[in-house]
């Protein structure tokens, strides 16, 4: 599975979101800046998440953005199907149409898709923000990224 841009800076900008907005609403240029993100990408991916019910939008002076829900209860798995959708790398149809499959009945190959399925869901499931925003404190406890070109 590979994920997009939208996944992948989606999940940056929730990360910097949550790390930053603890006290006031964070604005798209911020985000932005400090993960050297298009503001206009950003957008796309912010109404993305609003629509998930991930982030809200706070209006007039100081607005911004901010999380919806607490950071503990966000996976990293409620954010890339937010932006990517269907986060399988195989569907199946043995498991998933009406009619199934033609071979469904002596295809072995079923079994290892619905195990690599469940893997990634159960993974991404079981990380949450809060997780992420500590490693991110680790990492740079000073806030500062720094030019840098990754994911």
């Amino acid at each position: 599975m590979k994920l997009s841009t939208k996944g992948r800076y989606g999940l940056r900008a929730m990360i910097d979101m949550a790390r930053y907005s603890g006290e006031e609403p964070v604005s798209i240029s911020s985000i932005a800046a400090r993960q050297g993100i298009s503001e206009r990408y950003l957008e796309q991916l912010v109404s993305l998440l609003k629509k998930a019910g991930l982030v809200k939008s706070i209006r007039g002076a100081g607005g911004g953005y901010v999380l919806a829900r607490d950071m503990e209860d966000i996976s990293v798995g409620d954010i890339l199907r937010a932006l990517e959708g269907n986060l399988e790398p195989v569907r199946c149809a043995a498991f998933y149409s009406e009619e199934g499959c033609m071979a469904s009945d002596s295809c072995v190959t079923k079994y290892v898709w619905q195990k690599i399925n469940e893997s990634i869901n159960r993974t991404v499931d079981e990380m949450r923000l809060d997780e992420l925003v500590k490693e991110s404190r680790k990492m740079n406890p000073d806030g500062e990224y720094g030019n840098y070109k990754c994911n």
